[in-house]
C-alpha cells in the first residue's frame, strides 16, 4: 500500500469508485485508464464501471470484486479497503432487488371465474366416461394382455437365477463391464468449490488452487489465452500437459502450485503481480528439490 494515499484511504465518505478515480488522477504517477487497462488486462469498460460505480456493466459478483482488489493494487491502495466498500455498495443495492421482488411476490394473481371451473370438471367427467366405455368394450382382450404379461415376468424370473449360475455367462459380463479410470486428486490445502479445465484433468501434471481471490490468466506457447477468470479459495484450474502453458496472477501469494499431486508452493507473495510465470511440470519439481 502507498503511503501517498493513506489520507485517502481514511476518508469514510468517498465511495470506491471515487477513491479509484482520484488515485489514478492525482498524486506523483498521473496515469491513463487505456494504459492500467493494458497492464492488468482487464477492459477499459470494467475499469471505467468501477470508477462510475455502475456495477451493472461487470459480469458478476466475483469479477467485480477480484477487478476491484488488483486496480486497487495497481494504483496503490489497499485492496482490502476497495473491496469492503464495495461489498457494502452491493449490499445495499441487493436489498432494493429484494424489496422489489417482494412487491411482486405480493400482487395477487387472478384466480379462474367458477364457470371457467365448472366447464373443466364437466370436460373431465366426459374423458371419464368414455375411458370407462372403451374399457367395458374390450375387457377381454385386456385381460388376455395381462396374462400374457404375467406369464413373461414369470419366465424371465426362472430363467435370470439360472443365467447368473452359467460361470461363462458371468465371464462375458465382467468382461463387458467398463473400467473407469478416475485420476488421483492431490491433498489440496483448501476444500475444493468448483473445478476448471476439467478436459485436461486425465493428463494434467499441474494443478493451480486459489487459498485466496486472486485474478489468474493462462496462456499457451502461441500466447492464446485459454484460461481467463477471478479464482476464489477452493477453485482449482488444470494446466494442459504440453509444458508450454504460462501463467500471469494477480495475487501471487493466493495461488498454490501442486506438480504431480505435490505441493510445490506459492507463486510468489502476497498482494504481488506476476506475469510470465512457466508451467513445465519438470522445470518446477526440480525447483521443490533444490529447496
Amino acid at each position: 500500500m502507498s503511503e501517498e494515499f493513506k489520507e485517502l484511504e481514511m476518508n469514510t465518505e468517498m465511495t470506491a469508485g471515487e477513491m479509484l478515480r482520484v488515485a489514478r488522477t492525482t498524486g506523483r504517477r498521473k496515469r491513463e485508464i487505456q494504459t492500467i487497462s493494458k497492464q492488468l488486462c482487464i477492459r477499459e469498460e470494467f475499469l471505467q464501471a468501477l470508477e462510475d460505480g455502475d456495477y451493472t456493466v461487470l459480469p458478476e459478483t466475483v469479477y467485480i470484486l477480484g477487478f476491484a482488489r488488483n486496480y486497487a493494487m495497481e494504483l496503490g491502495l489497499d485492496p482490502d479497503v476497495i473491496v469492503s466498500k464495495i461489498k457494502s455498495e452491493l449490499g445495499i443495492m441487493k436489498l432494493a432487488e429484494a424489496m422489489v421482488v417482494h412487491e411482486k411476490q405480493e400482487t395477487p394473481k387472478p384466480q379462474p371465474s367458477d364457470k371457467a371451473e365448472r366447464g373443466e370438471k364437466k370436460v373431465i367427467g366426459v374423458q371419464k366416461s368414455k375411458l370407462v366405455a372403451q374399457i367395458k368394450k374390450h375387457w377381454i382382450w385386456l385381460t388376455a394382455g395381462i396374462v400374457v404379461l404375467i406369464a413373461i415376468l414369470t419366465t424371465l424370473v426362472v430363467i435370470l437365477p439360472e443365467a447368473n449360475d452359467n460361470p461363462s455367462t458371468r465371464e462375458v459380463i465382467q468382461v463387458a463391464a467398463p473400467q473407469q479410470v478416475i485420476p488421483v486428486q492431490p491433498a489440496y490445502t483448501v476444500k475444493v468449490r468448483e473445478k476448471f479445465g476439467t478436459e485436461n484433468a486425465a493428463k494434467a501434471e499441474i494443478i493451480i488452487q486459489a487459498i485466496k481471490e486472486s485474478w489468474v490468466k493462462i496462456e499457451d506457447g502461441r500466447g492464446k489465452t485459454v484460461f481467463s477468470r477471478v479464482l476464489v479459495p477452493g477453485d482449482v484450474y488444470y494446466v494442459p500437459s504440453d509444458n508450454k502453458h504460462k501463467g500471469t496472477f494477480g495475487n501471487a501469494g493466493a495461488i498454490e502450485l501442486w506438480v504431480k499431486n505435490e505441493l510445490v508452493g506459492k507463486i510468489g507473495n502476497d498482494n504481488t503481480r506476476k506475469t510470465g510465470v512457466v508451467l513445465d511440470a519438470t522445470k518446477l519439481a526440480k525447483k521443490k528439490s533444490e529447496k
